[in-house]
């Protein structure tokens, strides 16, 4: 495949789309600001949702407490914030349109059968052979859903890593739209939404850069607009592990907010401002990227 352009609107949208299985990090801070700033700098507009489909992980009380530190740091969605949890219906309709393309299958194997069928195999892989798609299931019940991907090549450039390509089957295999238990995956979720919300902009950590391609094969089937995308470092906790709440990380400093910008800024490759204020470290930062995205374009 040819790589991808997106069909965008005039105007610039962005969103930040935090999971609420905990306070506020560092990591999500420096994601949030990235996304703010790009928007911002743009002239546009940035949009906050919250992404709380996976109910058993969701912590009672997060999302409040995530969106008090968002607007206390000058975060504050331009549109009514978007729950995912309430969006199921889009899903579905989406889900429909695909089986009804043919793209779906339903998988019967456990996770013991899938690793029992990724060590059978010559290759050194971890990715699902496709079993089911080549037999489907008759007597066992179906465990969840598939999507059929293509053998060719798709192909995306990232305005941070640049060009990236993927096979997608060979380097992510037939994935999962929908466990048998309704529980709606990420991928097609988040294809689903940005369309909705109009999103022409995508920036989030680069641990889900390896994500888009099959996000944007996902947008191509469903006929959607492909965002363009920026990939930012990742905060990484004393180990090198990406910082995360799995990983232990500690909720932002709520009593120093200006401390924890000005280190999500030096983290983004801004330089130390050393304001007096958060309004006029905003003013200062948005000055900044706007200057560097200028650079970057040239």
């Amino acid at each position: 495949m040819t790589p991808v352009g997106g069909q965008h609107s005039d105007r610039y949208r962005g969103r930040f789309a935090p999971s609420p299985t905990g306070p506020l990090h560092a990591g999500s801070l420096a994601t949030a600001l990235a996304s703010w700033l790009d928007a911002r700098a743009a002239d546009g507009v940035w949009l906050i949702r919250i992404e709380d489909l996976d109910a058993p992980r969701v912590v009672p009380g997060s999302a409040r407490q995530i969106l008090d530190t968002l607007a206390r740091c000058g975060l504050e969605s331009d549109e009514p914030i978007v729950l995912q949890s309430e969006r199921t219906d889009a899903y579905r309709a989406a889900f429909t349109r695909l089986h009804e393309a043919g793209l779906l299958y339903g998988c019967a194997c456990s996770r013991k059968d899938v690793e029992s069928a990724i060590a059978a195999q010559a290759a050194s892989t971890s990715i699902y052979p496709g079993t089911c798609a080549r037999r489907p299931p008759r007597v066992k019940p179906i465990r969840a859903y598939r999507v059929r991907v293509p053998a060719d090549e798709l192909s995306f450039v990232d305005r941070a890593a640049g060009r990236i390509a993927q096979n997608l089957q060979r380097d992510a295999g037939d994935f999962i739209l929908k466990r048998a238990d309704g529980l709606w995956a990420y991928q097609l979720a988040v294809v689903v939404d940005d369309a909705a919300q109009r999103i022409t902009d995508v920036v989030r950590g680069a641990d889900l850069l390896d994500n888009t391609p099959r996000q944007i094969f996902l947008q191509q089937a469903l006929r959607l607009p492909t965002p363009r995308y920026l990939h930012v470092p990742l905060v990484l906790n004393p180990t090198g592990e990406k910082l995360s709440k799995q990983s232990g990380a500690t909720p932002v400093d709520t009593t120093n907010l200006l401390a924890e910008l000005n280190r999500a800024a030096l983290h983004l490759g801004l330089p130390a401002f050393g304001p007096h204020s958060i309004k006029e470290f905003m003013q200062l930062a948005v000055k900044a990227w706007r200057q560097r995205s200028t650079r970057q374009s040239a």
